[in-house]
Formats: structure tokens, C-alpha cells, sequence
């Protein structure tokens, strides 16, 4: 492993679970990239090294494992050791770079669900009778029928096709997934379970289990819940991860599902956006919600993709994809950015503040159309939508951003205009794919701080990847013209851009938390309280809160003369 700068990745609670088992799933190139960590380095450039380790099984078998610690409740996990070591022995070794005694972990096989069955073979888009000129691409549909909707996977392991080693699922026993009681509810009672030393105990000895076979540990992934109490537990993770690992990476992603409107939801996801930003060297949260707080808004619209907004196993799979991307700087084999290096550029002017995160997939890129003609037909935009739940960018300041965008073949990044030709714009003048993106990130924000990595290799998509695209895509995720003549054709590949920005539309984003909940006595809820988080400490992170959402106010701007968290 010389040379690799390795990531160990932490899964709190159940829909990061569900975000996990999709990113591990589009990271499973062919069979053999599990079997043969020869095949680690794939032709996108992407050293999956970073994020997996190598093993042998006790009869010799080489296993190739995502370097996870994974948190959830009692009932979640049904099946997932079995199907994660799937084709593999369930007794494995844990072997280590370093020279030490042999430690032998055994995990026993727990009944498997017959819902990833149905998922191994490729899901196909139904025909639709609706033509191309009555098709909309302006909002999620809701043609999804109730028996779609039954028969869609509701745990995370009923999809979990990557190998997980034994000592990556640390089930917490206390709490329950299914039922109305017994429920991980609060932000306190997260906090709580890392008080208790048994489960703190065992989270060191993992984490150390991992770190200690690292050659060159960049940091750490922490996918949190941000709507329960799991945002809690990931307030604890990231303070240890902080005070243990001093100078590594912590990259946090708060994640949120479809919304439940209530207040103990928005007090958790309050107290979890300050913490996990205190902690964490990098703090985003990811939603496909119009809005975390209590006021309702619509889902998020990604055109050409046809997603249930209720169903998580559609919108981890968004989520999921996203972030494959926007992680993608530091897990490249010839890119000298690390975790650490990614968040110090983000972090503007030395603040540490919540990050929000763009995302367009597929890119709008027509068939046989160029770079320069895609990016052109954007402008004055920068594509895609939020993955944040805040407004649009519109004319909010970016101040630095870090830009990804896969799957743009070699001749299809520059111009083909024939030699003589007049060029259509500045972008088709560029001679490399690399200039034309950094040329129109500054076109389109030249006061923006911003660094771009431009990738050939797509988004590869295999089963059980949710079939959710319109029709109007081809197998690799390009638009054409007219409607499929093959409507039942998998969608294979798309490509796909992202942006991680520190932007100013969270001034408002943030603020309108803090107004909500000023306007509300907490003190009713007084069982939020009686698990630990005291009032006085609550009014203390509201006023942390307000602290933050004042850190993206413009000089001079229209927003600093109105206080929106007034």
C-alpha cells in the first residue's frame, strides 16, 4: 500500500447505512474488482485502495473490504454479514501491513432476505405510454405504484451487495429500528450511548484496528443521521476522531430522508449541524428536502432522474452517487489534494463553517454533443441542483468551491469544430477538457476561489442501483432526441458533476433555523430534554447557530442590511 493515503469510513444510524450500502455498491467495478486488489487502480484514475483494505480468509482467499465502522440499531442489520461476506467464508482473518500476532474474528450467518435476490438481476424501466411531448422533466414523478413501493428494499442490508469484514457492523442493542418504543429519538440519548464504556470501548478498538495497518492515514469519512439521535452519537465520534487523531481529515456529511415534520427532528438536526461542525474539519449536510426546517417545501428536482422522494432506497442512491463524486479529489491516484488540503480550501478566511453541495446527474450532455457545447447551453448557470436543502445559489456568493466532473470521454472534451472553423466561444478555443471547465468556472463565478478535476471514467451503475431515470437517456446516461425504442434498456453509466461550496445561501438556510425555533417554547418538549441535553446548553448552541449563519453574510450586501436571524 505505499504511497496510498487511506481513509477509514464511519456509517452512523440507518440512513447513512443505506447511503453507505449504495457508495460501496457503485464502487464494485466487476466481479473481480472484489477478488483482485490488482484491479484497485481503475482507469478513472480513482486508487480504491484509499477507502479499501486487503485480507485473506483462513483458507487462503484474498478479500478486498471497505475500511468501515458501521453504527446502527437492532433490526436493521438482518443478513447484512452474510451477504456482505458474501462468496466468501464467514471466518476471516484480519491481516494488517504491519508485523503482529493473528487475530481471528468469527461472525455467525444470520437468515438472509430475499429482496436483494430479486434486486441482483438488472432492474429495467417500465414502458410508459406518454410520448415526448408530454413527458416532464420538472419534478419527481409520482407514477410509482403502491406495489413498486412494497417491494422496495426498507433496510439498508436488503441491498448491501459489497464484502463487509466482521468487524465492520457494531450493532447497538439498547434501541430498536422497527417499532413505536425503544426508539433512538434525541440527540441526548446519541451522546449518552458513547458515555457508556462499553460501546466506546468497542468503537476505539475498531477505529484502532484499522488505523494501526495504515501506512498514511489522511482522515476520516463520517456519514451521520442528522434527524435522530444518531446526531448525537456522531457529536461524540467526531470529538474523539478530533481530540485522538489530531491533524487528520474528519470529512462529516449530515444526512437527512424524507421529511417527518416535527420538532424533536429539527431540534436534532440543530444541535447535530453545530456539533458535527465544531468537530469536524469539514462539515456538509446532504438532503434531497426542499427544506430541513419545519415550514414544508417540495423535494428537490434533478431533471432526468424519476425518483420517489419517499423512498430512501431512491434517495440514498442520489445521495450516494453524489458523494462518490465530490469525494473524488482525494481519493485519485495523481492528485496531490488530501482530506486535510480539501477542507483548508473550503474553510475561507479561516472559518470553519457548513459547506453546501451541488450536485447534476446526469450532466445534460445531449449524444455525440462536446464539452464546450454542454457547458454553453448551461450558461448563465452553473449546472445542478442543491443537495442541501437551501435555495438555489442565484446571486448568493460563492467563496470557494471544489468541482468534479466524470465521465466526459477524451474527444468529447474539447471542440470538434473542423480546423478554419470560427470558434463559437471562448470555451471552444480551449485545447484541453481541463481548460474548458476551468475556464467556465471562472466565466460563471470570477471572484470565486475554485479547483476542478475533470474524469473520463463515468458513474458506473449495476444492480442493485435503482432504475430511476427517464426515458430519454441511453444506456450511458446521455439525452437524445427521441424516446428509447428499447424503453426496457438499463441506464449503464452517466456522468456526473458536483460542487462542494461554501456559499453564502446558507446565511438564510441557517437563519431560518434559528428564527423557527425561537418562535417556539422548547420547554414543552420536555422529554427532548430529560435525556440529557440541558436547556441552558440548548439556548447555547441556538446562539452557536445564529454565530454561524452570521459567518456568511456579505460586505455590502443587500442581506447585511436586513438581519435575517433577527
Amino acid at each position: 500500500m505505499s504511497g496510498v493515503r487511506e481513509a477509514v469510513t464511519l456509517q452512523l444510524g440507518h440512513y447513512a447505512g443505506g447511503v453507505g450500502a449504495h457508495w460501496w455498491g457503485l464502487q464494485v467495478d466487476a466481479a473481480s474488482f472484489c477478488f483482485d486488489p490488482a484491479a484497485a487502480e481503475s482507469e478513472e484514475g480513482i486508487h480504491h485502495d484509499v477507502l479499501f483494505r486487503t485480507g485473506k480468509t483462513l483458507q487462503g482467499q484474498e478479500t478486498y473490504t471497505p475500511r468501515l465502522i458501521l453504527m446502527d440499531l437492532k433490526g436493521s442489520t438482518p443478513g447484512a454479514a452474510s451477504k456482505g461476506c458474501r462468496g466468501y467464508p464467514c471466518l476471516l482473518s484480519s491481516t494488517s501491513c504491519k508485523k503482529g500476532n493473528l487475530t481471528t474474528h468469527r461472525e455467525d450467518l444470520a437468515p438472509g432476505r430475499s429482496v436483494l435476490h430479486g434486486l441482483d438481476r438488472s432492474e429495467v424501466r417500465p414502458a410508459l405510454s406518454f410520448s415526448h411531448a408530454t413527458l416532464s422533466l420538472d419534478r419527481p414523478p409520482r407514477h410509482e405504484t403502491q406495489d413498486q413501493a412494497a417491494k422496495a428494499p426498507h433496510v439498508w442490508s436488503d441491498f448491501l451487495r459489497t464484502h463487509l469484514h466482521p468487524r465492520s457492523i457494531l450493532t447497538i442493542q439498547q434501541y430498536s429500528h422497527e417499532g413505536e418504543s425503544n426508539r433512538l429519538e434525541a440527540f441526548g440519548q446519541g451522546e449518552k450511548l458513547l458515555q457508556d464504556g462499553a460501546y466506546l470501548e468497542e468503537l476505539e478498538d475498531r477505529l484502532h484496528f484499522y488505523v494501526e495497518e495504515c501506512d498514511y492515514l489522511q482522515g476520516f469519512q463520517v456519514l451521520c443521521d442528522l434527524h435522530n439521535g444518531f446526531s448525537g452519537v456522531g457529536a461524540k465520534v467526531t470529538e474523539l476522531l478530533r481530540d485522538e487523531y489530531a491533524g487528520k481529515g474528519v470529512l462529516t456529511w449530515g444526512l437527512t430522508p424524507a421529511p417527518q415534520r416535527n420538532l424533536y427532528r429539527l431540534m436534532n438536526t440543530v444541535l447535530g449541524i453545530v456539533h458535527l461542525s465544531q468537530h469536524s474539519s469539514l462539515f456538509c449536510p446532504l438532503s434531497l428536502n426542499g427544506s430541513l426546517g419545519l415550514r414544508p417545501e417540495p423535494p428537490v428536482v434533478l431533471p432526468y432522474l424519476q425518483y420517489n422522494a419517499s423512498l430512501d432506497y431512491h434517495t440514498s442512491a442520489v445521495l450516494a452517487t453524489a458523494l462518490d463524486t465530490v469525494t473524488a479529489p482525494y481519493r485519485l491516484q495523481a492528485s496531490a489534494v488530501s482530506m486535510a488540503h480539501l477542507a483548508e480550501a473550503l474553510n475561507f478566511s479561516g472559518r470553519k463553517v457548513p459547506l453546501t453541495a451541488v450536485a447534476s446527474m446526469p450532466f445534460p450532455m445531449a449524444q455525440g454533443q462536446t464539452l464546450p457545447d454542454a457547458l454553453c447551453s448551461q450558461q448563465p448557470a452553473v449546472p445542478g441542483s442543491s443537495l442541501s436543502s437551501c435555495a438555489a445559489q442565484g446571486q448568493s456568493r460563492c467563496f470557494a468551491q471544489s468541482v468534479v466532473l466524470r465521465g466526459i470521454g477524451k474527444r468529447d472534451q474539447v471542440s470538434d469544430s473542423p480546423p478554419g472553423t470560427e470558434p463559437k466561444s471562448l470555451l471552444h478555443m480551449c485545447e484541453t477538457g481541463q481548460e474548458v471547465l476551468t475556464r467556465f468556472l471562472h466565466t460563471m463565478s470570477p471572484r470565486t476561489f475554485s479547483t476542478s478535476h475533470l474524469l473520463q471514467g463515468p458513474c458506473k451503475l449495476l444492480p442493485p442501483y435503482p432504475q430511476y431515470f427517464s426515458p430519454l437517456l441511453n444506456k450511458h446516461g446521455c439525452s437524445c432526441s427521441c424516446l428509447h425504442s428499447s424503453p426496457s434498456t438499463a441506464v449503464e453509466s452517466i456522468p456526473v458533476f458536483t460542487a462542494l461550496r461554501s456559499s453564502a445561501v446558507l446565511h438564510k438556510a441557517l437563519g431560518s433555523f434559528y428564527q423557527e425555533l425561537c418562535q417556539v417554547d422548547v420547554r414543552r418538549w420536555a422529554s427532548f430534554f430529560s435525556v440529557g441535553v440541558e436547556m441552558d446548553d440548548f439556548r447555547e448552541t441556538l446562539d452557536e447557530l445564529r454565530t454561524l449563519a452570521q459567518c456568511y453574510k456579505e460586505s455590502g450586501s443587500a442581506e447585511e442590511s436586513e438581519d435575517d436571524t433577527d
